[in-house]
């Protein structure tokens, strides 16, 4: 579309998975690209793709390890003595770990993944945002993840890094709101990269239910050019999980998450049983959520703080259902199934009930 020519993007990451897909999105858009990561020799093929297939006129490329000393430093003091002004900036470079923290993990290994994960997505942040706001015009998108949100035991240490990245986003759109600078946060579910190969974690559960990273990076993009704070990728499925983060005990979270994590079982294997549950678990927080998010939009000002009111109760007694899923599953899962399917009901039946409350004042 060239509807970007003489603006720059720079992208960590770039030489594979969402990064690569990210990089290819600005360069269809005309940006000039500073594409980092530790393979020149990819990026250097990369850049000649762009050019050949986008016409993209300057493709600059750093070959950096991320994870080390100041390496974000380095990065910004290339850039700078090459004259070129970042435009927008994508923190998309991140690894994970997988294993028990106490015994199965490497300390050097998860002290590196803190470091690019935090320390120079932070540091890169920084740097470059400065230059934003002397200028009043950026955009940042930092990649976060839907583990952001949730805790996730076999992945405890990655976990944490990424809800540092979305909580620090989340700070800096506040500091940012009376500028022309925007950042966004990226959450995407598991995604069909090499990501869990290289965490060692390519044989878990969660590996079936992959998403194409084309997918997710197009989001980011649309996102981020929209300038939102946030977007969870991949629809209905993915903003259940996100609306089960928010109302569901934390315990309880963990407990799903834990299952998802988890060594994939024979292939001849039933279905597990916490599966099941969980899957009703979501069914019933996307429906009660949705309905009374209707009825919520519809209402006018007076009357929201009623439906504000209705949804702390709605998420306290879903809050208490889940877990007594996460309780009883394991012991008597057909009661569990019985006693979930009924709640859900229950609690359909009472968020139409507000709809057509709503509908019928309306």
């Amino acid at each position: 579309m060239n509807t970007e020519t003489g603006k720059t993007a720079l992208i960590t990451g770039a030489s594979s998975g969402i990064g690569q897909e990210l990089a290819k999105l600005f360069a269809q858009d005309g940006y000039n690209l500073v594409l980092v990561a530790r393979s020149d020799d990819k990026l250097d093929r990369l850049g000649e793709v762009f050019k050949s297939n986008y016409g993209t006129q300057q493709v600059t490329v750093i070959g950096k390890d991320l994870s080390t000393e100041d390496a974000a430093q380095d990065v910004y003091n290339q850039v700078k003595a090459k004259g070129i002004t970042v435009d927008v900036l994508v923190n998309d470079a991140g690894v994970g770990l997988y294993g028990l923290f106490a015994t199965d993990t490497d300390w050097e290994r998860e002290k590196a993944m803190i470091h690019l994960n935090v320390l120079t997505l932070t540091q890169m942040t920084k740097l470059f945002l400065y230059d934003m706001l002397s200028r009043n015009e950026g955009k940042i998108l930092n990649l976060a993840s839907l583990l952001s949100i949730a805790p996730s035991p076999l992945m405890a240490v990655y976990a944490g890094t990424k809800a540092y990245v979305y909580n620090f986003t989340q700070s800096l759109i506040n500091e940012l709101k009376d500028t022309n600078v925007t950042i966004t946060a990226l959450l995407p579910n598991a995604t069909d990269t090499d990501f869990f190969n290289k965490a060692g974690a390519e044989n878990t559960k969660v590996t079936d239910e992959v998403q194409d990273p084309v997918m997710v990076a197009q989001a980011g993009y649309d996102a981020l050019m929209a300038g939102k704070h946030k977007i969870v990728p991949g629809g209905f499925k993915n903003k259940s999980y996100e609306i089960l983060s928010y109302v569901a005990p934390q315990e309880a979270v963990a407990s799903m998450m834990r299952n998802k994590m988890e060594q994939k079982p024979d292939p001849v294997a039933e279905k597990d049983d916490s599966s099941i549950a969980w899957e009703i678990g979501i069914g019933i927080a996307v429906v009660a959520g949705i309905a009374l998010g209707l009825a919520y939009a519809k209402s006018d000002a007076i009357d929201r703080a009623k439906y504000r009111y209705k949804a702390k109760s709605l998420a306290d007694t879903l809050s208490d259902t889940l877990s007594s899923v996460a309780d009883n599953v394991v012991s008597s899962v057909l009661d569990t199934y019985k006693t979930t399917k009924a709640k859900a009901r229950e609690l359909t039946n009472r968020a139409e009930e507000e709809v057509e409350e709503v509908e019928a004042i309306a």
